[in-house]
């Protein structure tokens, strides 16, 4: 995790990538902390003309009482989201807790149980559950993490999280329920010898990622991992390295546009964001027949499967990249259709270079990144083409969404003019 400073009225950029900020004083006071998808872009915000009408007098007035600022920038948008709500719990900034009620804020609870429970209550449920202790419903709290201003987004980041680390949810009382999440590996199996240990070691984890202790959690992981492999249990050890993996590359493409939104207590929730358009072409054929190809466009980490587009080719080749030049040659005569911020193309070297070929002869700097998969097709690196590729580090994600629909929206076109064919 990165840290910078500046000045308030310098015009030094913050980076374009997921963090937390902090307004302070001239002592040194932290004012007001916020969280944004792109730091650069949240804070510029801060200084438009509209302010007071989107944001409200009460962030006017932090703004002019405030000195500098500094940041803290996270390797994810739920990074981010973590990290916020301790950093405010801690330090508790007069312009973050003037006029809110707690009690309204959502809060993550670890129950104390065998089997412990992961669950998302409100402030004021916590006040009720502390009142009534003899209330057979009333659960005790072993952790208790928040608040979190927005459940919405609170929830989304949960079913991101639980995917790395799968646990029992307030539902898993319900024996159908609890079946049904352990048979798509988000819900623990209960039943092994070894359950409350592995279990055990999964609420540690889920405690140090909400504490915002990543750096811990991953030497705890990699410790693991080690023990493992030293012990020759070489399918925990890659259980461990998958899930390493899973914290290193969080998709939180569902985050980013509910991030970008502004909380209804900073003003009225008008987005600060512009819109930043990916369009990813792919192209499918059988050994260079009933050659077709795809458009696909995300917007703002938005799928809009509306501005998806087919193309038949010409002629039957076995050549991907002379599919793709013909692709992207009818997609440019649209000018009636939105010019993407970059393009996501299938494959290597050549096809960067076909399509920047077709973009220089059309004057148009459009960046090009291609997405390198392995042997099992599955996303390797982004590879960035001659035209520097200017996009937020959290768009990576947007990047490989676009590729994957691409890829998959290709395949369907391709088996629906293959059963067309067969038919008749």
């Amino acid at each position: 995790m990165d840290s910078g400073y500046f000045k308030k009225k310098t015009t030094k950029p913050l980076p374009d990538a997921p963090g937390v900020y902090f307004f302070l004083n001239k002592n040194n006071k932290i004012l007001y902390i916020g969280r944004a998808t792109s730091l650069r872009d949240r804070v510029k915000s801060y200084f438009k003309d509209d302010l007071i009408a989107t944001r409200g007098q009460l962030l006017v007035d932090m703004v002019a009482t405030a000195d500098h600022i500094k940041y803290e920038q996270a390797d994810s948008v739920l990074e981010a989201i973590i990290l916020e709500s301790n950093l405010i719990k801690k330090h508790q900034p007069y312009y973050n807790t003037k006029e809110k009620d707690d009690r309204s804020y959502n809060y993550v609870i670890i129950t104390e149980e065998e089997f412990p429970r992961v669950i998302v209550v409100r402030g004021r449920e916590l006040e009720k559950t502390a009142a009534d202790t003899s209330s057979p419903a009333v659960y005790k709290i072993r952790k208790q993490f928040g608040p979190y201003p927005q459940g919405a987004l609170l929830r989304e980041a949960l079913a991101i999280i639980r995917k790395i680390f799968p646990f029992r949810d307030a539902r898993a009382r319900v024996p159908y329920n609890e079946a049904f999440y352990q048979s798509i590996g988000l819900s623990p199996d209960t039943r092994s010898p070894e359950a409350r240990k592995e279990y055990a070691r999964t609420i540690r984890n889920l405690t140090l990622f909400f504490e915002g202790k990543k750096k811990a959690l991953v030497r705890a992981l990699e410790r693991e991992m080690k023990a493992f492999a030293k012990t020759q249990q070489f399918e925990k050890a890659g259980a461990v390295k998958k899930t390493l993996y899973a914290l290193g590359h969080i998709q939180d493409v569902s985050l980013i546009k509910k991030s970008d939104v502004v909380t209804p207590a900073e003003g009225t929730g008008s987005p600060t964001h512009t819109p930043f358009r990916i369009e990813a072409y792919d192209v499918a054929h059988l050994g260079g027949s009933e050659n077709v190809g795809v458009m696909t466009v995300v917007e703002n980490g938005e799928i809009e499967k509306t501005q998806y587009r087919k193309f038949k080719i010409s002629r039957d080749v076995n050549n991907d990249v002379a599919s793709l030049t013909e692709i992207l040659r009818r997609r440019l005569e649209h000018t009636e259709w939105p010019m993407p911020n970059i393009i996501v193309v299938d494959g290597g070297t050549a096809q960067i270079n076909a399509a920047e070929n077709i973009l220089n002869e059309r004057g148009l700097g459009i960046p090009v990144v291609s997405v390198v998969k392995d042997e099992h097709h599955r996303p390797r690196d982004i590879m960035v083409g001659k035209t520097p590729a200017t996009f937020p580090v959290s768009y990576r994600a947007h990047i490989l969404v676009a590729n994957s629909e691409a890829h998959r929206f290709a395949i369907t076109f391709h088996r629906k003019r293959l059963e067309k064919k067969m038919m008749l």
